[in-house]
């Protein structure tokens, strides 16, 4: 499955800095995008897991990577974000980053979101490809050659899982969800949700993600012009613990589905959108008094008898569009003010970039 953008922003090799040799027309912000890492002897593949409350499955989740990871001709590496958690997850995060040279870690003082989550990984993944998956065990590391095959072809690959094992008051939600986006953006994925992904290295570093926006990177990157494509893959029923999916995230994501609307198709021209709210709203209010000064003249006591409307009228010419454009005006300067390190708060990491571990 393939729907690309004409304008596709040219790939680059592995260790090339953004806007570097081999890259040209792309430009990019340091303190917005996932930073570019021209390390000699990275890793061809980073693996970003997000982590919240979920010690009872790493250690699985571990040793089912290792066995994948060690059939690939790849340098790779596995990036752990424990997002807060109030188990003991960092402490086995800690016991695995001592056993596998190939696992960093990072601990975040709270939680703070998935998408700051992501992020937090993003910025330590220094391979040329990124996978995301979740750590439940619901994705199986088995698909990761299929995604990578798949990269070859597309900038950003997303799961589907067409067969999932979930609860209905959890499918239910997530399908009316995709097919409100799929019919609003014209992008015909199955599953934006989906925390099982691959992505070139150069489609996160061209994208600003805070809030909660990581649901909606392949519509930001296709609105941005890079390939995608979709991958139908094997979900497996939750084996411990619970699902941390609530009511309250369905709001969420309308609201911020709303929000990547108006960043992926007014940014660059939003006198379209407010334009047509203004019209909308200076009509109703026009109609309004042009309804009243029709009565004046036949007589009636405008004032006393119709005294709401005027005053409605009045509310929708004068300050009907500044109640609507206020929040997005303030989503204008949140994107051109983003900054990564507003989005989390490191309380510690784990890295052999800062030395090997103690004995």
């Amino acid at each position: 499955m393939e729907w690309a953008r004409r304008d596709r922003v040219p790939r680059r090799s592995a260790g090339t800095p953004a806007g570097g040799p081999g890259v040209t027309g792309v430009t990019l912000t340091e303190s917005s995008r996932v930073r570019a890492v021209p390390i000699v002897g990275a890793p061809d593949l980073s693996i970003v897991v997000p982590v919240y409350d979920e010690a009872e499955s790493l250690e699985e989740l571990h040793g089912r990577l290792t066995e994948v990871l060690n059939k690939l001709d790849l340098r790779s590496e596995i990036i752990f974000v424990d997002d807060g958690s109030r188990d003991s997850s960092f402490d086995v995060l800690e016991r695995l980053y001592l056993q596998d040279s190939r696992v960093e870690v990072v601990g975040l003082r709270r939680n703070f979101g998935k998408t700051a989550a992501l992020l937090a990984g993003f910025q330590e993944a220094r391979g040329s490809v990124i996978v995301t998956m979740d750590s439940d065990l619901q994705d199986d590391p088995k698909e990761l050659s299929r995604f990578l095959e798949e990269t070859n072809e597309y900038d950003l690959v997303s799961g589907w899982k067409r067969r999932r094992r979930d609860p209905l008051t959890k499918t239910l939600p997530s399908r009316l969800f995709n097919l409100v986006v799929r019919l609003s953006t014209g992008i015909p994925l199955h599953d934006f949700n989906c925390g099982y992904k691959a992505y070139r290295r150069e489609v996160l570093e061209d994208l600003k993600l805070y809030g909660e926006l990581h649901r909606f990177i392949p519509v930001m990157a296709y609105w941005k012009g890079y390939r995608i494509g979709e991958l139908e893959v094997e979900h497996h029923a939750r084996k411990y613990g619970s699902s941390k999916f609530g009511a309250s995230r369905l709001f969420k994501g309308l609201l911020d589905f709303i929000k990547v609307l108006f960043l992926t198709r007014y940014m660059q021209r939003p006198l379209q959108l407010f334009g047509l709210l203004g019209a909308l709203s200076l009509s109703l209010g026009a109609a309004g008094f042009l309804y009243l000064f029709v009565l004046k003249l036949l007589g009636h006591a405008v004032f006393q008898s119709h005294g709401p409307l005027l005053v409605f009228s009045g509310i929708l010419v004068v300050s009907g569009l500044q109640l609507f454009t206020m929040g997005l005006l303030g989503e204008m300067q949140r994107h051109y003010a983003f900054r990564p390190t507003d989005e989390f708060s490191v309380k510690e990491r784990l890295s052999r970039a800062d030395g090997p571990p103690p004995d």
